[in-house]
């Protein structure tokens, strides 16, 4: 008989190990891939599979944050007016702009589809890669405009140089997502810049840095300087990655005022006051974010580790998150895994024999790593 969590917790008899990093403890880990081995089930309830599949921080909130956020109870009988304010002026310092030049957003999605809403609504062109995250061109083409795909390149890279041949006077947007979802790959940094800079000025280019924390290159340049530079650029960030705030939904987008205003009069509401105080938070709290940024090493290494091992090919990630080859239908790869228990990521055509498969826990990882080996050893 299927198990709910309640036995399961009982069954496994979870112990809690405790990850501490400057006196705060941020992760209870139970023992799930114990359990698997002594529960051979082929089809495990969703509340039991190891979920890898949506790139998610599975280490927030933190404990601050979560303290933050009871505390905030006392107040969500309130409109988060001056919350919102607050919030929005400490971004901005943060990013080194002024207020008007940031919008809060609910997550970092409803700011790609606002954007489209805005440049869009009347038709028009986007150009972006193929594959990429689609919330933008999904939202584009509902309203009947046209989304000029561009396959991204032998190293699975972003094709800029097709891109901006692929522009055209009917071009209303470019779309970067930079690092790239699903394939993990950034550009050069130069190569980004001039891109932008030169296409910025004869459009507007929107660049989607979720993933952003997550670069490790020296230096390596967010898009806002361009915003700095009053140029045609939006830059959409999260607090859904490294934050650990997937479900909070609470990102901004920064670009020039006229550009804010213009998007802003098409959003439907705002974040709620819980999301406020948890991403304020959550900016104050050094400790957790480095946290998170090392466990997520730790986890791609151990993924990419057991992909050497099996010779199955992948791309080098700057995210949390590993795309590889599996030489077979992908459709194939996620019912084999759920069977394993371990949930992947969905398709990304047109690159149909790819999978790609999110940091998760450590403990995680290894369950991840034993149903790789049944799967495809």
């Amino acid at each position: 008989m299927p198990l709910n969590r309640r036995q399961w917790l009982k069954s496994a008899g979870l112990a809690a190990g405790a990850a501490t990093v400057l006196g705060n403890s941020f992760a209870a880990i139970p023992s799930f891939h114990s359990f698997l081995e002594q529960n051979e089930l082929p089809h495990l309830p969703p509340d039991l599979m190891v979920k890898l599949s949506s790139n998610e921080n599975p280490y927030g909130p933190s404990p601050k944050v979560r303290e933050t956020m009871i505390k905030a109870f006392d107040k969500v009988c309130r409109y988060p007016w001056a919350e919102r304010d607050e919030i929005t002026q400490k971004i901005a310092k943060k990013e080194g702009v002024s207020p008007d030049h940031v919008l809060l957003t609910v997550g970092s999605t409803e700011g790609l589809k606002i954007a489209a809403i805005a440049y869009l609504h009347e038709g028009g062109e986007v150009v972006a890669a193929e594959p990429t995250f689609e919330a933008m061109l999904y939202y584009a083409e509902h309203m009947g405009a046209y989304v000029n795909r561009v396959p991204v390149d032998k190293n699975l890279g972003l094709d800029l140089e097709e891109m901006e041949r692929r522009c055209n006077s009917n071009t209303r947007l470019v779309f970067v997502c930079n690092p790239n979802n699903p394939t993990g790959t950034i550009l050069p940094a130069a190569k980004l810049r001039d891109f932008c800079e030169s296409l910025a000025r004869r459009t507007v280019v929107f660049s989607d840095e979720a993933y952003y924390d997550y670069i490790t290159e020296p230096n390596y340049p967010s898009m806002v300087e361009l915003v700095k530079r009053n140029l045609n650029v939006i830059v959409s960030r999260t607090f859904s990655k490294v934050y650990g705030l997937a479900g909070i939904r609470i990102g901004y987008l920064v670009a020039r005022p006229d550009i804010i205003d213009r998007i802003q009069k098409f959003q439907v509401d705002r974040p709620n006051m819980l999301g406020l105080y948890a991403a304020s938070a959550a900016m104050d709290e050094v400790g957790f974010y480095q946290y998170s940024l090392d466990m997520n090493a730790k986890a791609r290494k151990m993924i990419c580790d057991s992909l050497d091992a099996l010779n199955l090919a992948y791309v080098p990630s700057h995210t949390n998150f590993v795309f590889f080859k599996t030489g077979r239908p992908i459709g194939d790869v996620i019912e084999a895994m759920q069977q394993q228990g371990v949930r992947v990521g969905r398709p990304f055509p047109p690159l149909t024999d790819w999978c790609r498969v999110s940091t998760g826990k450590l403990e995680e990882v290894e369950v991840f790593q034993k149903a790789l080996e049944k799967v495809f050893g």
